[in-house]
């Protein structure tokens, strides 16, 4: 568990690579004066609003680099990768809020029935991941709230995020993963 004034830090470094990046093109290092803890290999999201709207969202769910390097790296590119917009400017990031998401590893969900998925999940909790053969989707925790989603409502759309039919999750070769988010608001 993280304290807020991590969060609070993690927003302020996250900004700053934005920013940096916006003017110089260039990623910043890790700051010397990061604690030690933010050092440890999480993953982590950054989503970028606009009056309370979805601008860009990127993130590394498995913990597959340093917190502090990963959330650089997907701060960066949820402002100027992210596929679903076009790139960030320096103008308009004055208008962003940031939040920054920190996950737990994701664990396999294991059912007798995949009937059953819908009875583990734990809305507002849990984040879903959903993997059949190549395509693989996911959402984190707080999407389902903020749209009030049922949890087989948020299993069919986290199918849909992963390119497949709504129903997938119905499938024994679709693999159902869970994860927790600490979320942090600029």
């Amino acid at each position: 568990m993280l304290s807020d004034d991590d969060g609070k830090y993690l927003i302020k470094i996250a900004k700053l690579a934005i920013e940096n990046y916006l003017e110089n093109g260039k990623k910043i290092n890790v700051p010397e004066d990061c604690p030690e803890h933010l050092k440890e290999k999480l993953g982590v999201f950054v989503t970028l609003n606009r009056n309370k709207e979805l601008r860009g969202c990127i993130g590394y769910p498995e913990p597959i680099a340093p917190l502090i390097d990963a959330t650089i790296d997907v701060a960066i590119s949820a402002a100027v990768n992210d596929p679903r917009f076009p790139k960030l400017t320096s103008e308009e990031l004055k208008y962003i809020e940031l939040e920054v998401t920190v996950l737990t590893k994701p664990e396999l969900l294991e059912v007798s029935d995949p009937f059953n998925y819908s009875n583990e999940i734990l809305i507002g909790r849990d984040g879903l991941i959903i993997e059949k053969g190549f395509n693989k989707g996911l959402l984190l925790p707080q999407v389902a709230t903020e749209y009030n989603m049922d949890s087989e409502t948020f299993l069919a759309n986290t199918c849909i995020k992963a390119g497949l039919s709504s129903d997938c999750w119905n499938s024994k070769e679709t693999k159902v993963y869970t994860f927790q988010g600490q979320i942090f608001k600029e």
